[in-house]
C-alpha cells in the first residue's frame, strides 16, 4: 500500500514502469514468515535501508526489512535518477540550440519529442531497478516484507498481521514532498517530485512553487524541454543557502533559458478557469495572476513518522524535523536507530546511505562513530551545477574563525574554454594563516564531479598546500582546483622571502 492507503502502482502503465513494478514490488509477492528473532529490523528501503540491509546482512546479521512502497524510495523512484535522466535530456536539447558556437549549424526545426524522453527515463529508472529487486535481496540472505509497519512495543514491530521481533532497530522511512498551504491549490491540482515524472506530455506553461534544488532543476529541465516556467521563490535569490554569487548566476542562466523569474514572491492563491489554473502572487505588495497547465510544488520535505507506533516504541519525534537521534544516530530508545532523511538536516542519498552504514557499525558492532565526524558534499544539478562541501564563509565567522578565499574563474581554465563550459568557479576557504581547507565551493559544468577532490582532501587533512603537488591530466576542468593550490603558494612568498631568493639567483 502507499502512504495514503492505495494500491502501489507506477504511472503510467507500460512495459518498463511493470518491469519497474516487478522488481521493487512484485505484485504476486508473498511476505515470508518472520524469523524467531532479527539482529536488525529496517524500517523503510530507501538509500539507507538498503543500505543498511546488505551491510548488515554481508556481516552473517538475521535482517528484515520492510517497505509499503517500492524499494528504493524517493531516489530511485522519483528522485535522483528519474531527474537526472530527464535533465540529461534537456541538456542535449539545450546544447542543439547553441550548436552555432561551436561552429556548426543549427539543426533546424529542433523538435522536442517528450514522450521519448520520458520513455528513456523509464526505460533507466526499470534497468537500475533490477539491482535492488526483491529478489536480489532475498537471494542475499534479507527478508523483505511489504506493508505498512508499527512497532507495538520497544522491542516488536507489526507488518500485515505478523510480529517481528528485534535486537535492533533501524528507522528510514525517508520524507515526503511538503505541500504549502495555498488556498485552491488541493482543488485544482498540482505536482510534485511524486507525480512529476508521471507526465506523458510536456505541459504549454508551468509555475514552479519554490527555488531550492527541486524547484530549480525542474524549472530548467522542463524549460529546455518545451515548456514556459515561471518560478516563484520567496526568498530575494534561489538555493538561499549557498553562495550568493553562485545564487546570482544560477538565477541569470535560468533566465537566459527563457524561465520567467519572480522572487521575492509568495503563491497567496490558486483557482481553475476555463481548464486553466490561475495563480495569484504577491511581490512587495504587488499582486498579479499567471495562467498555467501544471504546478510544480518544491517548497521542502516532510519526514514520515506518523502511523508508525513510534509511541509505543518510546522514539521521539517531531512531525516537522523527524525522529530525534544523538550524534551515533541512535533514537530516545537505545535498540533503535534512525537513519537518512527522516531523521538528518541533509536530506541527500549518499548522506543516507553513509548514515546507515553508521548505524549497522554502532547498533550491531558496538561502533562509536559520530555523525558530526563526517564531511559531506552535495550538488544542486543544474546547468552549471552548484556543489558545495564543508563550511560557507558566513559558518566559519559565526564560529570567529578567521577565512581567506582563493577563486579561479572557469573562464581562466584551458579546458573550459574549449568546451564552452566558461560559467562558473571554484572557490576554496582556508583557516586565515594556514592552509587548512574549511570548505569549497564549485560552480561549473561538472561541479558534482569536481567537487569530490576537495572533499576528499578535507577528509584526509590534506592542505591546499599539498594538492598544488597533484598532477592532473592536461587539460581538464579539474585544473581550476590545482590553480586554486599554486595561487596559495604563490601567496606564500614573502617580500623577504622573494628578495633572498634574488640574492641567491645573483651569485
Amino acid at each position: 500500500m502507499n502512504y495514503d492507503g492505495s494500491p502501489v502502482n507506477v504511472l503510467p502503465d507500460g512495459r518498463d514502469n511493470r518491469d519497474l513494478l516487478g522488481s521493487v514490488h512484485p505484485p504476486m509477492w508473498q511476505n515470508p514468515e518472520p524469523k524467531s528473532m532479527y539482529n536488525l529490523v529496517i524500517v523503510g528501503a530507501g538509500p539507507a535501508g538498503l543500505a543498511a540491509a546488505h551491510y548488515a546482512a554481508c556481516f552473517g546479521a538475521k535482517v528484515a526489512l520492510i517497505e509499503r512502497n517500492l524499494l528504493g524510495g524517493t531516489s530511485l523512484n522519483a528522485g535522483c535518477i528519474p531527474s537526472k535522466a530527464l535533465i540529461r535530456t534537456s541538456r542535449l536539447y539545450g546544447e542543439m540550440s547553441e550548436a552555432e558556437d561551436f561552429g556548426v549549424d543549427v539543426p533546424r526545426n529542433i523538435s522536442v519529442d517528450f514522450p521519448a524522453a520520458m520513455e528513456r527515463m523509464r526505460r533507466i529508472r526499470a534497468r537500475i531497478g533490477r539491482y535492488e529487486s526483491a529478489e536480489q535481496l532475498k537471494d542475499a540472505g534479507i527478508d523483505i516484507f511489504f506493508g505498512a509497519a508499527r512497532f507495538n512495543s520497544p522491542r516488536t514491530i507489526e507488518v500485515e498481521g505478523k510480529t517481528l521481533r528485534f535486537k535492533k532497530a533501524l528507522i528510514a522511512t525517508g520524507v515526503r514532498p511538503l505541500v504549502p498551504t495555498i488556498p485552491g491549490l488541493a482543488e485544482s491540482g498540482y505536482l510534485t517530485n511524486e507525480n512529476l515524472f508521471n507526465l506523458t506530455e510536456c505541459p504549454r506553461r508551468m509555475l514552479v512553487i519554490g527555488g531550492g534544488p527541486l524547484g530549480c532543476e525542474a524549472a530548467q529541465a522542463f524549460c529546455r524541454l518545451g515548456a514556459y516556467v515561471i518560478i516563484a521563490q520567496n526568498d530575494p535569490m534561489f538555493l538561499p543557502r549557498e553562495e550568493r554569487d553562485a545564487a546570482q548566476l544560477l538565477s541569470d542562466t535560468l533566465a537566459r533559458d527563457g524561465v520567467e523569474i519572480h522572487l521575492n514572491t509568495t503563491v497567496v492563491a490558486v483557482r481553475m478557469e476555463g481548464g486553466q489554473k490561475i495563480a495569484d502572487l504577491v511581490t512587495d505588495n504587488y499582486k498579479f495572476s499567471v495562467s498555467v497547465d501544471e504546478i510544480v510544488v518544491g517548497v521542502g520535505r516532510a519526514p514520515n513518522v506518523e502511523d508508525m507506533g513510534l509511541e509505543a516504541a518510546n522514539v521521539r519525534y517531531d512531525t516537522s524535523t523527524g525522529v530525534f537521534v544523538n550524534d551515533f544516530l541512535r533514537t530516545s530508545n537505545a535498540r533503535i536507530y534512525a537513519a537518512g532523511d527522516v531523521c538528518l538536516e541533509r536530506k541527500f542519498a549518499h548522506t543516507a546511505d553513509v548514515s546507515a552504514r553508521i548505524v549497522v557499525r554502532n547498533a550491531l558492532f558496538l561502533g562509536h562513530q559520530r555523525m558530526s565526524a563526517l564531511t559531506i558534499p552535495w550538488c544542486t544539478y543544474t546547468d552549471p551545477e552548484i556543489a558545495h562541501v564543508g563550511l560557507y564563509v558566513w559558518e566559519a565567522q559565526a564560529r570567529n574563525i578567521p577565512v581567506k578565499t582563493f577563486t579561479i574563474l572557469m573562464h581562466d581554465v584551458d579546458r573550459a574554454i574549449t568546451d564552452g563550459e566558461e560559467e562558473g568557479f571554484v572557490k576554496i576557504h582556508l583557516r586565515d594563516g594556514t592552509d587548512r581547507i574549511l570548505g569549497a565551493t564549485v560552480v561549473a559544468r561538472h561541479a558534482g564531479e569536481m567537487i569530490t577532490g576537495l572533499s576528499l582532501a578535507i577528509t584526509s587533512g590534506i592542505g591546499l598546500r599539498e594538492m598544488a603537488r597533484v598532477i592532473h591530466a592536461y587539460p581538464t576542468q579539474v585544473e581550476a582546483i590545482k590553480m586554486a593550490a599554486v595561487a596559495y603558494n604563490r601567496s606564500c612568498v614573502s617580500p623577504f622571502l622573494k628578495a633572498l631568493s634574488r640574492r641567491w639567483l645573483a651569485w
